[in-house]
Order: structure tokens, then sequence, then C-alpha cells
């Protein structure tokens, strides 16, 4: 009998491992809790109906469909038995493996408070996306027939909380929504009027950039008309607004429109994992993994993504945390697709060594910042060339031809006219708090 490898989750991580396993004499069951793979850094621009859910979502039935040694199941896995080597599901069935790789992904954090949760959706899943650009559109409607002057303006105020990449992007989107996009198509209200706030409680955004690409970041933010407030920290959250807390005092913020990008914490796979294996969880639930990203004491399971607290091992130097972005996702899949190889062949396994290809972050249109690592050392620039790189970049790593010609498309157009065609919104009134399903 061929041995069954069980892969949980379909993100980066986990579709890379199943790829990179197509020719070996093994039989992969793909577990993911959602029906498509998802191309996460471009669901901000679904959120902000620059692009339909189909543009960067895949079915992960039609990507597998030509690997004869993957069978596809929709699922949630709530437990692990590592000893017996099971793992089950929500419903009750269970799946047998005798090699694991667990790419179960992360969600919001909200440093402890989750009842901010209602008043501040995240982004990390299509849903959220739907729920953000329902909450933001219909707060548009609801001004244009709103009388009370201070009522207008907290529906008219959009808050961005967390200075990191999602939170630029939306910020700097939003932005350009008011002032490029609905300016025209409203009688009562001027959306050029509406004002957005960047909320960040560190010293600058994007903390993971070079300190000059940062404020270059935040000169292009000020630049599409975005207020950037850092050095603020979030003291709470209600459905009227926010508080915050500077080194000026106490502020209150009134908005109707809260969107959430400050923290994350890995998937709760990872609570079941450290009961089932003793294994250590960090501060943010990400399991602590060995060099080769086993679990320890169990070679067969690995973890990978952005459940592992995974460090890169290179030879003369000390080992340094691996960053929560999609190439590290991949290049961890590949990795453990190769290390579970050498299992099967009795040979030992490599530590993971992670290759930092730079960072990319856009903030509107023409505006970007770049941070790439070449040999020749750190290439760095800002402005219209870097927002050339970073679309093209994305459209490059976007799954199947028909996707990047979609979003080319829409992208051109989008650039030409301003237009945003994803704006269809389902729900019974612009006050109903129903969620939008539309795809």
């Amino acid at each position: 009998m061929r041995p069954q490898v069980l892969i949980i989750g379909c993100g980066f991580g986990g579709l890379e491992a199943a790829r990179a396993l197509r020719a070996a004499d093994v039989d992969i069951t793909v577990v993911d809790k959602t029906n498509h793979h998802l191309f996460q850094p471009l669901l901000y621009q679904v959120a902000t109906a620059g692009l339909s859910a189909p543009s960067i979502a895949a079915p992960i039935r039609h990507l597998f469909r030509g690997q004869r040694n993957v069978t596809t199941l929709m699922g949630e896995v709530v437990a692990i038995d590592a000893k017996g080597r099971t793992a089950e599901l929500m419903d009750g069935a269970l799946l047998r493996w005798d090699h694991l790789i667990v790419a179960a992904g992360a969600t919001h954090s909200y440093f402890g408070r989750d009842d901010w949760a209602a008043f501040a959706p995240g982004l990390k899943t299509l849903q959220d996306a739907f729920e953000i650009r329902r909450r933001v559109l219909l707060a548009f409607e609801a001004a244009e027939r709103e009388e009370d002057p201070a009522r207008r303006a907290a529906l008219l105020q959009f808050v961005v909380i967390g200075g990191g990449p999602t939170g630029v992007e939306l910020a700097g989107t939003f932005a350009e929504i008011a002032r490029h996009t609905l300016p025209g198509e409203f009688r009562r209200i001027d959306p050029r009027q509406a004002r957005v706030l960047l909320v960040e409680g560190s010293p600058r955004v994007l903390q993971a950039m070079p300190e000059a690409l940062s404020e270059r970041a935040r000169e292009q933010l000020a630049a599409l008309g975005v207020e950037v407030r850092v050095g603020a920290r979030v003291t709470g959250i209600d459905a009227q607004g926010l508080d915050i807390a500077t080194a000026a005092g106490a502020e209150r913020l009134h908005s109707r429109c809260i969107v959430w990008a400050a923290g994350v914490a890995a998937s709760s796979l990872g609570r079941a994992l450290a009961q089932a294996t003793g294994c250590t969880l960090d501060r943010a639930g990400r399991v602590v993994v060995e060099p080769d990203l086993s679990v320890p004491g169990f070679p067969a399971i690995q973890v990978i993504g952005d459940l592992a607290a995974a460090q890169s091992h290179v030879p003369g130097r000390e080992p340094k945390a691996v960053p929560g972005v999609s190439p590290g996702a991949k290049q961890m899949g590949r990795q453990a697709a190769a290390n579970l190889l050498r299992r099967l062949r009795g040979e030992a396994t490599q530590p993971f060594r992670y290759r930092d290809y730079g960072n990319l972050a856009t903030i509107g249109r023409n505006s970007a910042v770049v941070d790439l690592g070449t040999p020749a050392g750190p290439l760095r620039f800002s402005g219209y060339p870097a927002w050339l790189f970073w679309l093209f970049a994305h459209v490059y790593f976007l799954i199947g031809f028909r996707n990047r010609f979609v979003v080319l498309l829409d992208w051109a157009w989008a650039y030409w006219t301003h237009d945003r065609h994803a704006r269809v919104v389902a729900t019974a009134s612009a006050a109903s708090p129903a969620r939008d399903s539309q795809a």
C-alpha cells in the first residue's frame, strides 16, 4: 500500500507541497475548509471593489484535476491524533495518514479583545472582503440619506487600524475610491470630502521595510489624502467609533466603517496540534518546529506557512525567523515535500533555508515601495517604477492564465477610467447588517 500523505490547508504552502509531490509514489489527500485557493496579496482588491472574487481565487479541484495522486476534500480539521495517525473533521469523519503536512494558515488577532471583531472586520478570507466592501459602499449610501451633519461625517470617516502592507493598501485604495471613483454619482454628498485615517501604534508604517521607504510610503499616502496617525494605540472600538491613546492624550474618532489590519494569530489547529504532540507554541499560537520543519518528537508531522514558527538556517549564520509572507510559505511547502521524500528513501532531512527576495507594498495609483534583495545588495525604489514592478510581479504569481489576463484587463480599465466594476452588494437595505454573498 502506498504511503498516505495528508495536507491540511491549500494556501500557498499546501499547494506548493502537493505540487512538489506530483511525481511521488504516494497518495495525497488535500483537505481545506473552503473549495478554493486564494491569492491573498490581492484580497484587498476584492474588498475595495477593484476585482471580483474569481479573479484571485481558483477551485482546488480544478487545480489538481491533472494530478492523479491527489484527492481533494472540503472539510475542517478539528483534531489530530499524532500517535494513531488520524485527523478528525468537524463532521466526525477520520482521515488516516502516514505523513502529515499542516498548512492551516492564520487568522485575525485582536490582542485579547475579540469583541472588537464585530465592529472592525479583518481581511483574511473572501467573506471578509465581501463584508468590508459592503460596509464601505453602504456607508456612502447611508451618508447620501443622512440629514444630520455630525452623523454624516461619521459615515464618511473610514479608519484602517494597522500600518502593515494590508493596512497601507486598504487606506490608499479607500482614498482613491472617494476621490476618483465615486465623485459625480451622488447628489447630496461629495465623496471627495470623505476622511480616511490610517492608525498605527508604532512610530512608523511598514515596519518591515527600511525607514526611508517607510517614510516615502507615508508621504505617498498623504498625497492620496490619507491621514496617517502613528504612535496611536487603540484602546476601544464600538459601533460608533474607536478610542485611541497618543502622546497628546486620549482621543475619540467617530466612524461607522472601521477595518482591522493590525494583528495576526495562527490557526486554532496549532492548539490542537500542541495537545496531540506536546509541541511548543509561540505568543502568536504558531508551532515551534525543528530546523527541518517537523514537530519535535514526531518527524512524520511537518508544519509550514503562517502556522509555523520557523527559522532559516544558513551555514555560518545565526538562525533567523522566517517572515509570514507568501514566498516563505511556498518555500516551506517545497522543502516539506522534499524532506518527506528523503524520509521515504531513508535519507537524512535537510534544514529549511529561506531565500528573501524582498518586500513590496502598493499605496495607490502610481505609488508603491519596493525593497529587493539582490546579489549586489539591496535594491530600493518607490513611486511609479515601484508601482509597475508591484503590478507585474503580482500578475506573474497569480494562478492560471485566465486570472492573469482578467486582472490585467481590469487594472488597465481602472487605470484609464478610475472605475471599480465590482461594486455590487447584496443586501436588503443600506442599513441592513446582512453579509454580502456576491462572489
